[in-house]
């Protein structure tokens, strides 16, 4: 009944509203598009600079509400047009992969903090009702150059949900999806076709995994909740990365952490559990906590 209910709730805030989804051809982006065109929205706009993702996406998709833009979001003049009378954004664009992020810092810190500033004071700019900023659990005490950047835009995204009325801003930090691009399933796929030992980090590492469907459910729940900044954390499984390679394939070779990899990931430190209000599902984090 619970999830009926959040379902009208949902579909009452989405109905013939505008969206602009950030990173939209990516993997948690795209599946976010799919399911925002199951409810009563008037039209969705995609901003990507991937062009054959959007190209594949707009093939994939058969919906006259569908709206792909080629675009970097460190564009101002573009993300201006993008963000032209649009009622909620869902900012998922940025530099992930750990090795590219360490190995590019400035064009890393660039798209990853500049590019989120530049979609903050556009939707500041132009009124939108909702601001919703996707983050990651390298966010909670970062080690890599890619959580800390992550770490500042829920800081900004935060700051501007206290300092705005106009809009709405909140972050949600997630774990790891199972089946977005270029994760560690599709290269232990490629390695058992090819016959060859499971590359792991290391024997102890652990992450939390969910699926890009459950991320975007949760996301959509989110938007029932937003207040002023809010971090919105769901309670997630950790798994051992060793033990799920073994369902694919009992020869392993260990190729050692990348750097400033973790062995075990943290969602939420210990200093946020003991402010954040703990519900049965999630955390949720008040700006005004970190005050």
């Amino acid at each position: 009944m619970d999830k009926k209910n959040n379902k009208t709730k949902i579909s009452k805030i989405l109905k013939n509203k505008k969206i602009l989804v950030s990173g939209g051809a990516g993997s948690i982006g795209s599946t976010l598009v799919k399911k925002l065109l199951e409810y009563p929205i008037d039209s969705i706009r995609v901003l990507d600079i991937n062009e054959h993702a959007l190209f594949e996406l707009k093939h994939e998709i058969s919906d006259s509400r569908l709206r792909v833009l080629l675009g970097n979001i460190l564009d101002k003049d573009r993300i201006d047009m993008a963000g032209k009378n649009v009622d909620i954004i869902f900012h998922a664009a940025a530099i992930k992969n750990i090795e590219i992020s360490e190995y590019n810092p400035i064009e890393t810190i660039d798209t990853n903090i500049n590019g989120t500033v530049n979609m903050i004071k556009m939707a500041i700019r132009n009124k939108v009702k909702i601001f919703f900023n996707v983050s990651t659990d390298k966010a909670a005490e970062p080690s890599t150059l890619y959580g800390t950047t992550k770490q500042l835009t829920e800081r900004l995204t935060s700051w501007a949900g206290i300092h705005n009325e106009d809009t709405k801003f909140a972050s949600v930090r997630f774990g790891n999806v199972m089946d977005t691009r270029g994760n560690v399933f599709e290269v232990w796929k490629n390695e058992s076709k090819e016959k060859k030992p499971l590359s792991i980090t290391h024997p102890l590492a652990e992450r939390y995994f969910f699926k890009s469907d459950e991320a975007t459910n949760f996301i959509l729940k989110c938007l029932l909740l937003i207040k002023v900044g809010e971090v919105f954390i769901p309670k997630m499984k950790s798994y051992k990365i060793k033990n799920l390679a073994q369902k694919y394939s009992k020869k392993q070779k260990v190729i050692g952490l990348r750097q400033g990899e973790k062995i075990k990931e943290v969602l939420i430190t210990k200093e946020e559990k003991k402010k954040a209000l703990e519900k049965s599902d999630m955390w949720i984090l008040s700006p005004y906590d970190n005050q």
